[in-house]
């Protein structure tokens, strides 16, 4: 029979931070506001820039919506974990917040894969580029990547739903994660980490390895260019979406593909900071510093707006 002994979890943040809470609340609440207004920015100038009307800028866009809702549903709680030392949760909010968390991450693992083919089009073959890239496959690459994340992490959710929680309701992490919320269980957990192992493998390893494929195509095809120019505005167009696949993809292997036993809690929650907090706060600077229609469109909206 499924019971549940416990309906709360206490989130335990960052212990022993003493007279640190406020410095740290303080960075984390303008890490927090600068990651929304950053990717409003992107949202808002490529909707109002005709320049910027094209599949990759409506793929970055995408990411930038994930990652406005990554951030919100992780940040305000850790804020109010940080000011409190720690905070108290419904079981069922613990497991929406992951479910939240996990269809966003996953989501953008599909659309970074997206926007690489996107990217090999472009370079190693682009007289077929418009043919194949129309707003019709732009929307039907969202829509497919929403839909497998949401089906594939419900399929996580519905099996966590149907374990025995027992305790003990302390959760040693700042927001409520795959791993933490098996360690409530007093269920046998061997089957559904199986599970989650395979469709890590599908939402993980298979869009970066896709990735890497596609990468190798586009480098080979660089090389052969031979005005150095030319190589360098091949170069140019895929070095932003290159350098946030390497950040992004680098620390969930770290996390959840690599074994982390013997792994100290500390550098856990350093990395899940990595790939909650940072990393959306790092995409709008990434691709907007790097790139020169962003720039433009940027400097003709203070223009408009001055």
């Amino acid at each position: 029979m499924h019971e549940n002994n416990i309906s709360y979890v206490f989130l335990l943040g960052f212990p022993n931070l003493h007279s640190f809470n406020i410095i740290l609340f303080l960075l984390l609440l303008n890490v927090y506001c600068f990651t929304i207004c950053g990717n409003v920015l992107i949202i808002a100038l490529v909707s109002m820039s005709k320049t910027l009307h094209s599949p990759m800028y409506f793929f970055i866009t995408q990411v930038s919506v994930l990652d406005i809702l990554m951030a919100t549903n992780i940040l305000p709680y850790v804020l109010h974990i940080v000011l409190h030392d720690g905070g108290t949760m419904s079981l069922a909010a613990c497991i929406s917040q992951f479910y939240v968390f996990a269809v966003s991450e996953a989501s953008e693992c599909f659309i970074f894969m997206v926007m690489s083919y996107d990217r090999y089009l472009a370079i190693c073959n682009p007289l077929r580029y418009n043919a194949i890239v129309s707003k019709t496959f732009c929307g039907i690459s969202v829509f497919l990547s929403l839909s497998l994340s949401v089906f594939l992490m419900g399929i996580n959710v519905i099996h966590i739903c149907k374990l025995d929680f027992c305790g003990p309701s302390l959760i040693d992490h700042f927001f409520c994660d795959f791993p933490p919320i098996l360690m409530l269980s007093c269920s046998d957990t061997s089957q559904i980490l199986m599970q989650a192992a395979l469709i890590g493998i599908f939402i993980i390893t298979f869009p970066f390895i896709m990735i890497i494929l596609s990468y190798v195509f586009i480098i080979t095809t660089i090389l052969n260019i031979r005005s150095i120019s030319g190589r360098q505005k091949a170069f140019s167009t895929c070095s932003s979406h290159l350098t946030v696949v390497c950040i992004f993809f680098g620390t969930l292997f770290s996390v959840y593909v690599v074994p982390t036993k013997g792994q100290l809690l500390a550098t856990s929650k350093i990395l899940s900071l990595l790939y909650t907090v940072v990393i959306p706060l790092l995409n709008p600077f990434i691709y907007s510093l790097r790139n020169k229609d962003f720039k433009s469109a940027f400097v003709k909206w203070k223009l408009n707006y001055n």
